[in-house]
């Protein structure tokens, strides 16, 4: 299997200059994104389930989600679109990239944790499912293999686990390694030497700016559902306004 947009979504994870992906929660989230120049757009699962009123952790049904993965690649048609997809919503591996495909995703993300318990995936079976979802997808995926230890890792070198973990993902097929919530600049730098490879960094409060992250060789750049948690207490604050009988304009 060939896709044009996977093809161009691979070629944007180069190290130093990052793929930035505003994560997007439905079409008009995602058409802000494409407008602004950005050259892909990435859902995240906790927003689009939170709002198709649902709680994050595979909660939401697999239809809903991949119908609102759809909606996505329909509003913004041309652009590359990476879903999250948690750990597959308990899908065979074949299956999970045969609905992917039918919803126009170029991309996803995959974890390596128990949705919703802490629980980490023993990194063999996880290579083992990334292996399974590269043979089914061959070029048409491009997978960006979420590493949870800095999550849950607990009792054990956090950083050791994540290389060890990052690497046997690559050799299962994975593009880009995810180790969310790794932050300070001595471990970036030691996960993106330690991995060559396209390493993911998620933007968070304690995370480097974006100019530095490119510094430190990191080839893309993830924001979770902060921005939907932004735009959702924006709300909020705008309606308790008029709760108060005040204008929120």
């Amino acid at each position: 299997m060939t896709n044009a947009n996977a093809s161009a979504l691979r070629a944007l994870h180069v190290p130093g200059t990052p793929l930035i992906l505003p994560n997007v929660w439905d079409a008009a989230s995602a058409r802000a994104v494409r407008d602004a120049g950005f050259p892909a757009v990435a859902t995240s699962s906790a927003a689009v389930a939170h709002v198709l009123g649902y709680d994050d952790g595979e909660h939401t049904p697999v239809g809903e989600m991949m119908a609102a993965v759809a909606r996505v690649a329909r509003a913004v048609e041309g652009v590359p679109v990476t879903a999250d997809v948690e750990r597959g919503y308990g899908l065979k591996p074949a299956e999970l990239v045969e609905r992917l495909a039918e919803a126009g995703a170029a991309g996803c993300n995959i974890e390596d944790s128990v949705p919703g318990s802490g629980e980490l995936v023993e990194p063999e079976r996880q290579a083992e499912f990334l292996a399974e979802v590269r043979a089914a997808a061959g070029d048409a995926l491009v997978i960006n293999a979420r590493v949870d230890v800095y999550l849950y890792g607990r009792g054990q070198d956090v950083r050791q686990e994540a290389v060890a973990r990052g690497r046997r993902y690559l050799e299962a097929g994975a593009d880009c390694v995810y180790p969310i919530l790794a932050s300070g600049e001595d471990e970036i730098r030691a996960l993106v030497s330690a991995l060559g490879a396209p390493v993911n960094v998620y933007l968070g409060p304690r995370t480097p700016g974006i100019q530095r992250l490119a510094e430190l060789g990191v080839a893309r750049v993830s924001f979770g559902s902060g921005l939907h948690q932004a735009a959702d207490a924006f709300t909020r604050g705008m309606i308790a306004k008029v709760v108060e009988g005040r204008n929120p304009f």
